[in-house]
Parts: C-alpha cells; sequence; structure tokens
C-alpha cells in the first residue's frame, strides 16, 4: 500500500515537473524561430543552386565566358553572391539562437520556475538593442525580397515564353542579356526565339529548375519577413513585459521600505511604553 502511495506520488511530481517545463517554453519565440530558419534554409539553399544553374545557363545557351583576369564580371558577382548566401545562413543561425534565448529570459513562466528575479538595467538595454536589431533585419530582408524578384521577374519571362512556343512562332523575339546589364553594351549576347538555342534552352532541366529554385528563395526571403515582424511583435510584448515588471519591483521595494520603517516605529513606541511603564 505505501509503495503505491510512493508510486502515485513520484508520478504526480513527474507530471508537475513536465507541466512546468512546458508552461517555461516561450512558444511565441519558437515559432518565429522556426519560420526564420525555415525561410533562411530555404533562399540560402534554393538560391545557392539557383546561382550554379544561372552559371550553367550563361555558359550554355549565352556563351558568356568568364573573364581570364580579376575583373567584376557576372560570374564574379555571383561567386561573390554565394559568399553573402554563406554568411546570412551563419548569421542568422545563431541570431534565431540569440532570440530563443532572450525569450526564454524574459518570459514570465521563467520567473514562476526559478523564483523572483531582479530586472537589471541590463537587462532592459538588451531588449531594446535587440527591438533595434531586429527591425533592422527586417527592412534588410525586405530589401533581399525585392533584389530576388529581379531574376523571378527575368527568367518567369524566358520561361513563360518557352511554355508558349506555338503562340511565339513567327515572332522575332529575343533574349538579350544587356538590356539586364549582365554584359556590357559592346557585347552582343542574346538568344532568339525559333534558333536552335532557343529550343534546346527551352527543353533542357537547367531553365525549369532554376526558375522555380528562384521562386523557392523568394518565398524563403519573404517567410523571413514574417519572421521578422512576428519576433518584433514578441520582443515588444516581451519589453512591456519588463517594463511592467521594473514598476512592479520598484513598488514591491518601497511598499517594503515603508512596512519595516513601521515596525521599527511601532518597535520602538513599545519599548517606550514599557519603560515608561517599569
Amino acid at each position: 500500500m505505501e509503495e503505491n502511495m510512493e508510486e502515485g506520488q513520484s508520478q504526480k511530481g513527474c507530471s508537475e515537473c513536465c507541466i512546468k517545463c512546458l508552461s517555461g517554453i516561450p512558444y511565441a519565440s519558437l515559432i518565429a524561430t522556426i519560420l526564420l530558419y525555415a525561410g533562411v534554409a530555404l533562399f540560402c539553399g534554393c538560391g545557392h543552386e539557383a546561382l550554379s544553374g544561372t552559371v550553367t545557363i550563361l555558359q550554355n545557351y549565352f556563351e558568356v565566358v568568364r573573364s581570364p583576369v580579376d575583373a567584376l564580371d557576372v560570374f564574379t558577382m555571383i561567386d561573390i553572391l554565394k559568399y553573402v548566401i554563406y554568411g546570412i545562413a551563419a548569421a542568422f543561425f545563431v541570431y534565431g539562437i540569440l532570440l530563443m534565448v532572450e525569450g526564454f529570459f524574459t518570459t514570465g513562466a521563467i520567473r514562476d520556475l526559478y523564483g523572483d528575479f531582479k530586472i537589471t538595467t541590463c537587462g532592459r538595454c538588451v531588449s531594446a538593442w535587440f527591438i533595434m536589431l531586429t527591425y533592422i533585419f527586417m527592412l534588410a530582408w525586405l530589401g533581399v525580397t525585392a533584389f530576388t524578384s529581379l531574376p523571378v521577374f527575368m527568367y518567369f519571362n524566358i520561361w513563360n515564353t518557352c511554355q508558349n512556343t506555338t503562340v511565339v512562332e513567327g515572332a522575332n523575339l529575343c533574349f538579350d542579356l544587356r538590356q539586364f546589364g549582365i554584359v556590357t553594351t559592346s557585347e552582343e549576347k542574346k538568344v532568339c526565339t525559333g534558333t536552335e538555342k532557343f529550343f534546346k534552352m527551352c527543353e533542357s532541366n537547367e531553365l525549369d529548375l532554376t526558375f522555380h529554385l528562384f521562386v523557392c528563395a523568394l518565398a524563403g526571403a519573404g517567410a523571413a519577413v514574417i519572421a521578422m515582424v512576428h519576433y518584433l511583435m514578441v520582443l515588444s510584448a516581451n519589453w512591456a513585459y519588463v517594463k511592467d515588471a521594473c514598476r512592479m519591483q520598484k513598488y514591491e521595494d518601497i511598499k517594503t521600505k515603508e512596512e519595516q520603517e513601521l515596525h521599527d516605529i511601532h518597535s520602538t513606541r513599545s519599548k517606550e511604553r514599557l519603560n515608561a511603564y517599569t
């Protein structure tokens, strides 16, 4: 009988511990972090492969040759963009962890788990710093989204023309890289409808795959923007909580001080009355 009671108490203690642990998770920050990681992974992975596909298309169908010297041509810019993608992936992996840690330390459930804590000026400054930094990153991701929409638009025009070859049959349409600033105006690198290169490019897997990879990268950048907005809402709510907790902390300190002073006054008066009686 005693063993059954001890077993029941143990199960109850484990369930209470699990409930406390689950209540200590900042779910809003967790959702924003998952969305951020998914968006960054989609943007970086698809963007990297789309850039590689772009190099293949430029070399095979537009006959663009890599510059033998260290000149700033389109291939050098693509290599730079790939390194930028590596940096974005690493930076936002770390930033997501930092925001999750900030969410853990500012949620009210953590205070219940570890007892009352003191809100320091440093903690308030860290919360304000994260709000400002997240706002800047949100603007940066908006710029990345706008920049990613450019190759999506370019590839959509080519892909749509390939999908409607019977409609454009007889029309002399050309895709000139000089219109997009990819090559200099002195170089004539273009593919026209009705040519062998055009049909080979339309039948190849590179065009279809690269176009859809850029679309996925654009969706990933949009998901990162939504994650940044979500983080801003979470951080603003945490900031409001920290501000209210700081006010409550000051109120409790003043109240405790006044109660201690009243207690000292009553103690002094009681001693004076006792001395006068004796």
